[in-house]
């Protein structure tokens, strides 16, 4: 296993963890961390079956470190979001095993957004998500205009742009910006519950299902119902769905292949 200097990865039983590790800093993001995350993200969808990133300490993460690498004056915006951003949430999004967030505590700006590019975002009840762009100046990044507006409509993804206001962890899963929040003392053993059953299941169906619902949003109907058929009938002819229709005839609990 690689040893990084703002992260800490391991992969037990399939679970791949990515954990933020700059709890002085509320994990927030530096050009180092950026590279870690993208590559701890390659790595899990090599070798393990599900990845969950979280975070250490009281926050998720607090979005852009403006004093890495000097002033915020002196950042370079466009450069690190394209050369930067765009291959650490490219890699989260298009890892072929499903991804969770694991949202511990505070994301704020571009660290609530890193957490919506996961598949499932689970986050303890007292965690609070914020959109704190517009605070300084900015408008959401790092995936923010294009999650927000497809996760919890128009209406309040454009409130929530404005006005940069907290969002409970409760108030999020309400509107539907995220999966589910627990409570804060049940958490920790929620998400890895949550992430073993992941790590058990049919990695191609997994895997063929992410490109469907991701790839609908850009499709007709007609050319959905076509992509469909295409992954159902690859589906449909792995080793998982003969066992998952015999453990169903049998009352059993299918035992899949995984990779």
């Amino acid at each position: 296993m690689k040893d990084y200097s703002t992260i800490t990865f391991d992969i037990t039983d399939g679970v791949a963890v990515l954990r933020l590790n700059r709890a002085d800093k509320m994990n927030a993001l530096s050009t180092q961390m950026r590279a870690e995350i993208t590559d701890a993200a390659r790595e899990a969808g090599r070798r393990a079956h599900v990845l969950v990133i979280t975070g250490d300490g009281r926050a998720f993460c607090s979005g852009q470190d403006l004093g890495d690498g000097g002033s915020a004056a002196s950042l370079d915006i466009e450069r690190v979001l394209r050369e930067e951003y765009v291959p650490m949430l490219r890699a989260i999004m298009e890892c072929p095993v499903p991804t969770i967030s694991a949202v511990n505590g505070a994301a704020a700006g571009a660290g609530a957004n890193l957490a919506l590019a996961a598949d499932v975002v689970i986050a303890t009840q007292s965690a609070v998500f914020l959109q704190a762009f517009t605070r300084i100046g900015l408008i959401p990044d790092a995936g923010g205009t294009y999650w927000l507006p497809r996760q919890m409509g128009a209406a309040k993804a454009m409130g929530a742009a404005l006005f940069a206001e907290p969002i409970s962890a409760q108030q999020a899963s309400d509107w539907g910006m995220i999966w589910e929040a627990v409570p804060d003392a049940e958490f920790d053993a929620h998400w890895r519950a949550r992430a073993a059953h992941l790590a058990k299941g049919p990695m191609q169906a997994y895997a063929h299902l992410k490109s469907a619902i991701r790839g609908s949003w850009d499709n007709s109907l007609e050319a959905q119902l076509e992509l469909e058929a295409k992954l159902q009938g690859e589906c449909g002819k792995s080793r998982d769905f003969k066992e998952g229709v015999v453990a169903f005839m049998e009352k059993r609990s299918p035992q899949f292949e995984g990779r």
